[in-house]
């Protein structure tokens, strides 16, 4: 077995997992999980080894994950199935369909890293460990990050 077949058949999983995780369709993840394999066996001169090799691939999932949704743009089906972790007042705008692409702006529009936190967190349903891990942070970290950017929102919807 080649050095990258072994990554293949070690972290294939745990890839899957992460990808329905954040796309909560089965057809989906695995689109996205064969194209993330696809994308670091291409790439595989340019893994650093300053993280994990399974937080690399997780980052290039999320990335070709971003990257199908743009290509779906206007399609809400990444959206239906959220659990939502909001106050009441923001939970009641997402429900209303109207106001649903409002608040996709919104979190659009904020500033990195609390774009990608709250996504991870609210869309991906990510532990706050997870999240630290893919940015080389603690877990605090993750978590403070995703408290300003609710506030952030709140800020704005008011």
């Amino acid at each position: 077995m080649t050095g990258f077949e072994e990554i293949y058949s070690i972290y294939f999983k745990d890839v899957y997992r992460y990808a329905l995780c954040l796309s909560k369709n089965e057809s989906i993840a695995e689109e996205v999980t064969q194209e993330t394999f696809f994308k670091a066996l291409k790439n595989i001169n340019n893994f650093k080894g300053d993280c994990k090799i399974s937080v690399w691939l997780c980052q290039i999932a999320k990335n070709t994950y971003f990257s199908y949704l743009k290509k779906e743009k206007g399609s809400d089906e990444a959206f239906e199935d959220l659990q939502l972790v909001l106050d009441s007042n923001l939970e009641r705008a997402f429900i209303v369909d109207e106001n649903a692409f409002e608040i996709h702006k919104l979190i659009h529009n904020l500033e990195e890293p609390y774009k990608e936190v709250f996504t991870l967190r609210f869309l991906g349903e990510l532990s706050f460990l997870r999240i630290g891990e893919l940015f080389g942070k603690t877990e605090s970290w993750a978590r403070v990050t995703y408290h300003r950017a609710r506030i952030k929102l709140k800020e704005k919807l008011i």
